[in-house]
């Protein structure tokens, strides 16, 4: 076997990127030039006779290089090196053969022309245990990979199927035949690239598609050939050898034969036509001719030189020089080559002069140049724009970049790099753009947005270029800087690139990803061009899910979900109002949360609870919660009931500027059922999904979202089932409506709300709820780390049955006077399968309404058979009971009112106390104005169970709020003091005058004319109303707008049998002034009654507390304050003439006023508390912080009553007798319930002039003073005589009197009031 091997050294180095064969118009091709500068001639030991095959083989490569019909290869010089070589088979061959052939060989050849190669030391045997590395796997594979890594980018190959014949290079002067029978075809070029794998021969042409299936049993082939595994250890040594011996032997000293020769050569002939072509052009030109500029210069880019010129010659001496690292003298030589190639103005050749020695320049060690770059921008002009070879400049903008990155000069390489970019060549200018956006990212100070700028760039001219692969990479790159700064508009275009380029590649879930992230950022973009994104979306992700239709649904970025905000609403919607039938209020879903009135309820319902379990709050207790929210308490998995609706409140937002339509909208769920089997043991079955007999969904066909708009969607679930329910989200299809993008600025389609929307596109997918809980603040622990507490509202268990109770308010009114009594009616109705008891209703207001009393008798039919239909139980009477009291008696435990009881929580009288499925029962309702102008909030919570108990709801609630606004009506104040008379009808003493003062305050907003005082009654269990005092001729008192009226009443005690502290039995006296009677004690009015004492019956009286046997200074202080008490009720019963609607109505109403203190004025409406004075702050401690034991003056001097008898005026002859003696009865009343000590002091107490005309001149006779003792309600007469020597007028009540109670022993005796003036008239006769 024999082989020629031409050793080249490459005039023009072949970069990577013109192995893609960029070409302009399909014309211009890249001609590789190589020239030979030695050859290698191998033969076998094995041949008969090997130096006759080395002498075939000199003679034939001196016919190619010599003879004219070879235009390939190309020879560096004419004497070219032969170096032969004795390839030696030591496996197989004969070695003594092979050193004397190879003796043979230096005799003829020499010692430096010859080289015997012994190989293949052992034979190809795999199962070797020895393992000898593939000497040639790390370049075969590289070329390998080089040449495969177009088809490894994508599923499929795109090949150019134009010009499939101007593929190969054509050669001058050789043909298709192999001539002379050698096996050396010079055909092709050596380094022309596979036409199969040139991916890109032609960018603008029609691509088509390639099956890889050959490509990929190509790379297995290649994988599993192993080279050199005959070669040992030895055999690779020896392989070393013979190159350095090839290197050191043949190949340098050959070179430096050369470069001598060239050099001799270039001082011999150079100089002579040097001189000759000097003297030629001054003897013509007759002086020196300027250097024209490089645009002046003609275009001689096809000017030839023949291979001797001397021009020429410099050249291969410079290559030479630089091919052995030679720089200097390759500088030299290249800058006289480029002053030869500029004179002949031969610019293709001065241009490759001008980079060569640059590079030079660059190369030489120790720099002792700068590096020339402006040689390097010149030859850049000329080969762009004299030669217009643009593969030249841009091979050489390459090399000059690197060059200028290697020096840190990345701004210059970055500058050079984008100068050459034209619209002539996308895949040029994508290559050299996105080397330069490298050029920006590595500077010492990185031009981070610069690089991602000119990355986009790069990715733009990739795509024009049909390079998808490679402008998807760069906008990756681009994106990586853009994504979180803030640069939407850029976000949005980098992402709706990648979307598309990922697409066009079939990278679906790229795609989807990068237009998803379009969507849910905040976007800038007009609402066209988000229409545009949307379309695309859709379009991209409809394409995904076709690839998985029974795969679970995707989740999709649009709506927004506020997930915090989701609301869970447990039970039916509530009625609206039905004419004068009006649905309990209860709760929904458009309330809004209030933190207060959620306070109020749970106390309501933990006080009806506490009631209910005798007055003890269960320690399991939790409220009853409806409405699931953000603020609710979430901790605890809710309870749903079995057939009562869930809805969930889902909150949507759109972020866009064109409308989305929601269709087919549902709730996304799991269940896991229980069923009851045996003793109450719940089994648990596995989940289920989609089931609707265990859960109803409810799916809302269409649901539109205008544009940047942020709507609810109420969802409803119906368990059919008990178990364990988890909501996971939402599931619908997303789609624009058709014609969205002409919509303006808000996005509303005229008619969007109202029928069915044409959809454009939609797809199906889901979004999950995820709710996190509240942070944890408790321990230690959760205060210093970040833990969240779990959030329950979407994982309601559904329990058994439970009753299901609904109210409603019939002639609810919502504007009442003050004080106003108005009767109404309220419907119970069990819309359940299951029956109801217990029902109680419980408000912070109980004085605000009533059911009645416990029995039939004490509330009235209704309506009454009486005048204008009242609301009150009324008694025709005669006109004799007139200005007389009619007493009836009632005891507050009838009313639900007792000692230690609980006035806000009323039990509801059902009948039977159950209320069966389907029944309802209608029951009366009487409310009453509060006192305060205004408008108030009221709530009931009605309480009720089921007659089956239930382990995990025990009871169920229904709330109401009534709103009511007030407005004026009556003030009425009242004052209670000790009367002058002792003695009643029956002899007894402890009369009191009752004032009252009624005041209409009503400005007639109402349509109220005037008001009428028809009623007053007196309630208390020691007192009661006798008669009016003074009444005036008009029965009937009549207020218009801001008249007052003044009453007086005198009040008596009870007899014994009436009061009884233990029934809790009421007295109570009507003074009618009418000819009706409302009878008090009973309903109504006794419920409003003994509610407006609620705050004061709850509280155990003092009395059961009093130890009889030793008394305390406490016990005295309780029996002193208990002179100035009085329990007195006044209640003032009216009616209201309205003119309404040109119609006159009546309306009803009552005032308490209650009385405790003797003398303090009371009032039946609240007062308001002026804000305290401010004082001065004390820094001194107090010397006596104790309060004293001892009591005031004032309730000191209520303990004895006095009252003087005598007549009014006395006749006495002063001409018969000079003084004049009156006898007088002073009455002493003991007002306390323990004896007292009594001094009457009859002396006057001052002298002074102005007393004794207020007095008189009048003196007691007989003792000046009397002590005595009167036991307990006792009453003492003391006979006086008065002493007047003159007539006139007199007042004798002067006596005064001092009182102690017995049995103290330190005496504290304390003057007692005074009575009112006691006048008398002296005449004489």
């Amino acid at each position: 076997m024999t082989f020629i091997f031409f050793l080249t050294w490459l005039q023009r180095k072949v970069e990577k990127g013109q192995s893609m064969k960029l070409h302009r118009d399909g014309r211009e091709r890249i001609k590789t030039q190589q020239k030979f500068s030695l050859c290698m001639l191998v033969a076998s030991s094995g041949e008969a006779e090997p130096v006759e095959q080395f002498s075939k083989l000199s003679q034939e490569q001196h016919r190619i290089q010599h003879n004219n019909d070879y235009s390939y290869p190309k020879w560096f010089i004419p004497n070219t090196l032969k170096y032969y070589v004795l390839l030696h088979d030591v496996s197989a061959g004969d070695e003594q053969r092979a050193e004397s052939i190879y003796e043979e060989m230096k005799q003829k050849y020499g010692t430096q022309g010859c080289y015997l190669l012994k190989i293949n030391s052992r034979t190809s045997n795999r199962a070797s245990d020895e393992q000898i590395p593939d000497p040639w796997s790390q370049y075969l594979q590289k070329n390998s990979i080089q040449n495969q890594e177009s088809y490894e980018d994508g599923p499929c190959t795109i090949t150019s199927n134009k010009n499939s014949d101007s593929n190969l290079l054509s050669l001058d002067g050789l043909d298709n035949e192999v001539k002379d029978g050698l096996p050396n075809n010079f055909r092709a070029h050596p380094l022309q690239l596979d036409p199969s794998s040139d991916s890109s021969n032609s960018i603008d042409g029609p691509d088509h598609v390639k099956s890889a299936s050959s490509l990929h049993e190509t790379k297995k082939a290649n994988a599993g050939i192993i080279h050199g595994a005959c070669l040992t250890l030895t055999d690779h040594d020896r392989i070393r050898q013979f190159i350095q011996e090839f290197t050191f032997r043949g190949l340098l000293p050959h070179i430096e034969k050369t470069i001598r020769q060239l050099n001799d050569q270039l001082i011999s002939r150079k100089g002579l036509s040097r001189s000759l072509f000097s003297a030629t052009k001054k003897w013509f030109s007759g002086s020196k001719v300027p250097e024209k500029s490089i645009n002046e210069l003609k275009n001689t880019s096809g000017l030839l030189y023949p291979p001797e010129a001397p021009e020429l010659q410099i050249r291969k001496m410079a290559d030479l020089c630089f091919l052995v690292q030679h720089y200097d003298l390759a500088y030299s030589c290249y800058h006289t080559a480029k002053k030869d190639f500029l004179n002949d103005q031969a610019m293709l050749y001065a241009a490759g002069a001008l980079e060569m020695a640059a590079v030079s320049a660059f190369l030489q060690p120790g720099a002792p140049r700068p590096y020339p770059a402006h040689y390097m921008d010149t030859a850049i002009q000329t080969y762009r724009d004299i030669c217009k070879n643009m593969v030249l400049a841009e091979r050489c903008v390459l090399l000059s970049a690197e060059i200028l990155k290697s020096q840190g000069k990345y701004s210059e390489a970055a500058a050079l790099l984008i100068r050459l970019t034209s619209e002539d060549s996308d895949l040029r200018s994508a290559l050299l753009l996105e080397q330069a956006a490298h050029c920006f990212i590595n500077m010492k100070s990185p031009m981070v947005r610069k690089y991602a700028f000119h990355m986009i760039l790069a990715g733009h001219r990739f795509s024009k270029a049909g390079q998808k692969k490679h402008a998807l990479r760069c906008y990756c790159q681009a994106m990586q800087v853009y994504k979180g700064k803030g640069w939407s508009l850029a976000e949005d275009h980098i992402n709706f690139t990648i979307g598309r380029q990922s697409y066009t590649l079939r990278q679906l879930d790229n795609a989807v990803s990068a237009f998803r992230h379009i969507l849910i950022n905040e976007s800038k973009q007009s609402a066209a061009q988000q229409g545009a994104f949307l379309r695309e979306y859709l379009y991209v992700y409809k394409n995904v899910s076709q690839l998985s239709p029974d795969g679970p649904l995707p989740q999709l970025p649009l709506p927004y979900i506020n997930s915090s905000a989701t609301r869970v609403f447990f039970g039916h919607d509530r009625r609206p109002a039905d004419g004068e039938k009006q649905a309990a209020t209860h709760v929904s879903l458009d309330q809004e949360y209030d933190s207060e009135s959620s306070q109020q309820w749970r106390e309501l319902e933990e006080q009806v609870v506490s009631v209910v379990n005798r007055g003890v709050l269960p320690p399991n207790f939790h409220p009853t919660q409806y409405c699931l929210n953000s603020y609710s308490d979430n901790s605890r998995f809710p309870l749903a009931v079995v057939e009562e609706p869930i809805t969930v409140e889902v909150a949507f937002r759109n972020p866009l500027k064109v409308p989305l339509l929601l269709t087919d909208l549902s709730l996304l769920w799991k269940f896991q059922p229980k069923y009851v089997s045996g003793k109450d043991n719940e089994e648990v079955k596995e989940l289920v999904k989609g089931q609707p007999e265990m859960i109803g969904t409810e799916v809302i066909s269409e649901f539109l979202i205008n544009s940047e708009e942020s709507k609810v969607a109420r969802l409803k679930l119906f368990p059919h089932h008990i178990g364990e329910l988890h909501i996971l989200g939402v599931m619908y299809n997303l789609g624009t409506i058709q014609g969205s993008v002409a919509v303006d600025g808000i996005g509303a389609l005229p008619g969007c709300h109202t029928g069915k929307h044409s959809l454009s596109m939609s797809v199906r997918g889901r979004q999950d709820l995820e709710i996190q809980g509240p942070r944890l603040n408790n321990t230690k622990e959760e205060k210093t780390s970040i833990k969240y507490g779990p959030d329950r509202r979407l994982d309601p268990i559904i329990t058994e049955e439970m009753p299901l109770l609904e109210v409603f308010f019939i002639h609810f009114p919502t504007g009442l006077l003050c004080g106003e009594i108005r009767k109404a009616y309220v419907e119970f109705v069990n819309v359940s399968k299951c029956p109801l008891t217990g029902l109680k209703v419980v408000s912070k207001r109980p004085e605000f309404f009533t059911f009645g009393g416990n029995t039939a008798v004490l509330t009235p039919l209704s309506p009454s058979a009486s005048e204008n239909c009242s609301a009150y139980k009324t008694v025709v009477t005669d006109s004799t009971s007139v200005c007389t009291a009619l007493v009836s008696s009632a005891s507050s435990v009838d009313f639900g009112i007792g000692i230690g009881s609980q006035p806000e929580v009323i039990s509801v009288p059902l009948p039977d106390t159950v209320l069966l499925p389907g029944a309802s029962v209608q029951l009366p309702m009487w409310l009453r104005g509060p006192d305060e102008e205004g408008v108030h909030e009221i709530n009931f919570l009605f309480y009720y169970e089921s007659i089956k108990k239930q382990p995990k709801i025990r009871h169920r609630i229904l709330r109401h709020t009534a709103v009511i606004c007030t407005s004026r009506s009556l003030n009425v104040r009242a004052t209670v003091c000790r009367s002058n008379s002792l003695e009643d009808e029956e002899g007894r003493g402890g009369n009191m005058l009752v004032f009252v003062d009624v005041e209409n305050t009503n400005t007639s907003e109402a349509g109220v004319k005037e008001f009428h005082i028809v009623q007053v009654s007196s309630s208390s269990k020691h007192w009661k109303l006798q008669k009016s005092v003074n009444l005036s001729e008009n029965k009937d008192a009549k207020l218009a707008s801001r008249e007052k009226g003044k009453f007086c009443f005198k009040a008596t005690q009870c007899k014994e049998e009436e009061v009884t502290e233990v029934s809790e039995k009421y007295t109570f006296a009507d003074i009618i002034f009418g000819n009706e009677q409302i009878v008090s004690s009973t309903s109504p009015c006794a419920d409003f009654f003994y509610r407006s004492l609620s705050s004061e019956l709850k509280k155990p009286q003092a009395q059961s507390l009093v130890h009889t046997e030793k008394q305390s200074v406490e016990d005295v202080m309780r029996l002193i304050q208990k002179c100035n008490e009085v329990d007195l009720n006044i209640v003032v019963l009216w009616k209201a003439y309205v003119v309404e609607d040109s119609k006159q109505l009546i309306l009803e109403g009552q005032h308490h006023v209650v009385l405790r203190t003797i003398g303090k004025e009371a009032f039946s409406y609240p007062q308001k508390q002026e804000p305290p004075e401010m004082e001065l702050l004390k820094f001194f401690r107090p010397e006596n912080t104790t309060v004293s034991s001892r009591p005031s003056a004032e309730q000191l001097s209520n303990l004895i009553k006095t009252s003087l008898h005598y007549p009014e005026s006395f006749n006495h002859p002063f001409h018969q007798k000079s003084l004049c003696l009156v006898p007088v009865t002073l009455l002493l009343s003991n007002c306390s319930k323990a004896d007292v000590d009594v001094i009457v002091d009859l002396r006057h107490k001052t002298t002074s002039p102005e007393a004794l005309e207020i007095h008189g001149s009048f003196t007691w006779l007989g003792q000046t003073q009397y002590k005595l003792q009167l036991k307990s309600q006792e009453i003492h007469s003391l006979q006086l005589k008065a002493c007047f020597v003159h007539t006139g007028v007199y007042n004798l009540g002067t006596p005064r009197v001092f009182a102690k109670l017995s049995d103290q022993v330190t005496v504290f005796e304390t003057s007692q009031q005074s009575s009112m003036p006691a006048l008398i008239i002296i005449n004489n006769v």
